[in-house]
């Protein structure tokens, strides 16, 4: 993606000589593009996950379509991170609050810090 485009025309000296021609281009870089959809697709997944936590503390129904759909599609990503407590849910009534989905939260954060961290490490040096 192209934001802008400059072109220098520069006048020799000499009348005969040739017309000198510089273009720059500003624009994104493939790797910010890359780091771009990186961010999007965890912050997907963070909100999942925080839409979870609400849901379950609201004790929203599971019959309701909407909500089965998140709590569907989030247990994808919680899963891999429960049983790491001895405690999965702190239950007062009606409502919850799941252990495993905020530590699944912390933990896609910190992968998300680490998947960004080596994008910045591998990407091309800047040149003039």
């Amino acid at each position: 993606m192209t934001y802008r485009t400059d072109v220098d025309v520069v006048e020799p000296a000499d009348p005969y000589g040739t017309v000198l021609t510089r273009k720059t281009t500003y624009g994104s870089p493939g790797y910010a593009t890359l780091q771009r959809l990186v961010v999007f697709i965890f912050g997907l997944i963070e909100l999942l996950i925080v839409l979870r936590i609400v849901l379950l503390l609201f004790s929203a129904r599971g019959s309701n379509d909407i909500v089965s759909a998140i709590y569907n599609l989030s247990e994808i990503f919680v899963a891999p991170f429960r049983g790491m407590f001895g405690i999965e849910q702190v239950q007062s009534g009606a409502t919850a609050l799941d252990v495993g989905a905020i530590v699944a939260l912390i933990a896609w954060f910190v992968i998300e810090a680490i998947v960004l961290a080596l994008l910045r490490v591998f990407r091309p040096a800047a040149t003039a």
